[in-house]
This record gives C-alpha cells, sequence and structure tokens, in this order.
C-alpha cells in the first residue's frame, strides 16, 4: 500500500480541518479580529487548493484517495462561507444555492464516471472559475471595516456574480465533455 500521509493528502486534509472552524468564526455577532482570522484561514485553504496538485505531479505521488478527497474538500471549503455569509447580508442565497449545486452535481458526474474508468480532469476554464471564487469570498470574508476602501463587499460580489458565471458555464463545460466521452469511448488498446 503506498503511503496516504504525502503533502498533497495531508493540504487536502487541512481543508476539511478549517471548515468547522470557519464555520464557527463566520457567525453574526463575529467581530473583526474573528473575521481577520476566518479571512487568513480562508486564504490559506484556498492556497493549499492550488498548491496540492501541483505538489502531487511535480513529485509523481498523485494517488486515488487524492483524487477523490481533493475536489471534495474544495467543495466543502468553498460552500462553507458560502453558507455563512447569507446571513451576514454578504451573498445572496440564490447565488450560493447555483454554486454549490453547480459543483454537487458536477462532483456526481465525475464519481460516475470515474467508476466507469473515465476521468476528466479538470478545465483550465475550471481552474479559473475556482479562483474567481476563492477571490471574491475572500473579499467578502474580509472585515470592511479593517480597510478605508469604501464598497469593499460591493466589489466582491462583482468578482462573485463573475464566479457565478464562469461556474456555470464551467459546468455546462464539463457536462458537454463528459457526454462526448460517453458517446465516443476511447477505444481499447
Amino acid at each position: 500500500m503506498k503511503n496516504i500521509y504525502t503533502i498533497p493528502n495531508l493540504l487536502t486534509a487541512y481543508r476539511f480541518a478549517i471548515s468547522p472552524l470557519l464555520l464557527l468564526m463566520l457567525q453574526p455577532e463575529r467581530g473583526d479580529l474573528l473575521g481577520l482570522l476566518a479571512f487568513f484561514l480562508f486564504l490559506s485553504g484556498a492556497l493549499t487548493d492550488l498548491a496540492d496538485g501541483y505538489l502531487a505531479r511535480k513529485h509523481k505521488i498523485e494517488s486515488v484517495l487524492g483524487k477523490l478527497m481533493d475536489p471534495l474538500a474544495d467543495k466543502v471549503l468553498v460552500a462553507t462561507p458560502l453558507i455563512m455569509l447569507i446571513p451576514l447580508g454578504k451573498i445572496p442565497a440564490w447565488v450560493s444555492l447555483l454554486i454549490i449545486a453547480r459543483e454537487l452535481a458536477v462532483t456526481g458526474l465525475r464519481g460516475l464516471a470515474a467508476a466507469t474508468g473515465i476521468v476528466v480532469s479538470a478545465s483550465g476554464l475550471g481552474k479559473l472559475k475556482s479562483i474567481f471564487q476563492y477571490t471574491a469570498l475572500c473579499v467578502l470574508i474580509f472585515p470592511a471595516a479593517l480597510l478605508p476602501i469604501p464598497f469593499l463587499h460591493d466589489f466582491g460580489r462583482i468578482i462573485l456574480y463573475i464566479s457565478l458565471i464562469l461556474t456555470l458555464w464551467s459546468g455546462f463545460d464539463y457536462f458537454v465533455k463528459l457526454q462526448k466521452i460517453y458517446l465516443n469511448p476511447p477505444e481499447e488498446s
């Protein structure tokens, strides 16, 4: 059995571990200090998402566990603030619902494809979507009172709306690619 305690897998586990902490920090009665801690915690999780796949490929330590758990950890990390920022009035519920529904649908399709031996890797559009989601959520989590930038959270919502468009577009693109693969499966050698 391969070692599952690799740096990429530990980075993935980190994203799972910080999500409950974010849940506690993103409460309506939070103060600016707790908001700032939540910002840095979320940012660190977003950065581990960028690092784990790179490290796994670079050091040739990709694992089945990592391929399965990495996208789930990403979804949990993103879904936590998407839900917790609704009662804070920073995100409309319908935006969170559409993003989370797309993420669940793509994860389900990815699992179905994997069960039949088909691997559809993340596209450039999907990676761009993630960057916009992470950026928007970082801006929206950051306590606006700590920066003399008016309309900081309005700017974060604009980025979130762009990420919503990219999220739906990349989800549709993923569905089309998967459908093409199912209709024209690769020939076995």
